[in-house]
């Protein structure tokens, strides 16, 4: 999906899956058309990852309006995406929510075992260095990132020529993460530096307001790539989010830099 971040490219997409070849020189509409003829002869599930990704989200008023009979799942690490979402668009989803709960410590190292015994040797793995391995990967919450640990581990071993990962590996794999994991300031884009600035002058405040200073700033971005890198800084800890409810406002994001 991270390549098919515009509603054209998702229904360039959506063309190429259902068969039909002669897109070139044809707008977004013109595709929808003929790409919704031949799908309502039948029924069709749509299905879109990190939707937070995306630059617009005009393809899923195009699939509400113009497809008859279908479901549309939507899968984000941001759920409150779903207030950046246009009021045509709103207005006609109903969305049901289903929330993935965080991995717990026994399903984290169930996952992580499976991994083991699809991509390496039996006993190949120390006990020890395995569980320092799970124990990240659980405080992470990422299991991606524990899949990483196992590879890297493994790379490690390796390496060494070491027949068994051992605990020195898999600590040398976690070391190894939180180094490139976390960006320092320096590394930043200058855009998303400037986007920082705003936050640190104006920690605490509500996120359009600090947009606002941000634009005053000189920032290029619209509002909705602005709450994205917002989220980018607050996985690489430069910054903390919060949702607050209620008020005349209705609910907003609290913005607070990390110090």
């Amino acid at each position: 999906m991270l390549a098919k971040n515009t509603s054209y490219k998702i229904i360039l997409d959506i063309c190429e899956q259902i068969g039909y070849k002669f897109t070139h020189n044809k707008k977004t509409d013109e595709l929808f058309k003929i790409a919704g003829d031949i799908i309502n002869k039948r029924s069709a599930v749509f299905v879109f990852d990190e939707i937070d990704k995306l630059e617009d989200f005009d393809f899923l008023y195009l699939l509400s309006e113009g497809i008859f009979r279908k479901s549309i799942i939507l899968i984000t690490n941001y759920k409150e995406v779903i207030l950046n979402f246009d009021s045509r668009v709103k207005s006609r989803l109903t969305p049901e929510t289903l929330e993935f709960e965080k991995y717990n410590m026994r399903e984290t190292e169930g996952i992580l075992k499976e991994r083991i015994n699809y991509a390496f040797y039996p006993e190949v793995w120390e006990e020890e260095a395995f569980e320092i391995i799970v124990q990240k990967t659980f405080e992470l919450g990422d299991i991606r990132q524990g899949i990483y640990l196992l590879k890297e581990s493994g790379r490690i071993a390796e390496d060494n020529s070491s027949r068994k990962v051992l605990k020195e590996h898999a600590e040398k794999a976690v070391e190894k993460l939180e180094n490139f994991s976390i960006k320092k300031e320096e590394d930043l884009e200058e855009d998303t530096k400037l986007i920082l600035d705003a936050v640190k002058s104006h920690s605490g405040k509500k996120i359009g307001d600090i947009y606002k200073v941000y634009k005053e700033k000189g920032g290029k971005n619209s509002q909705k790539t602005f709450q994205r890198k917002i989220a980018k800084l607050e996985q690489n800890k430069f910054v903390s989010t919060y949702k607050t409810g209620g008020g005349a406002e209705g609910n907003t994001t609290i913005v607070s830099y990390k110090k």
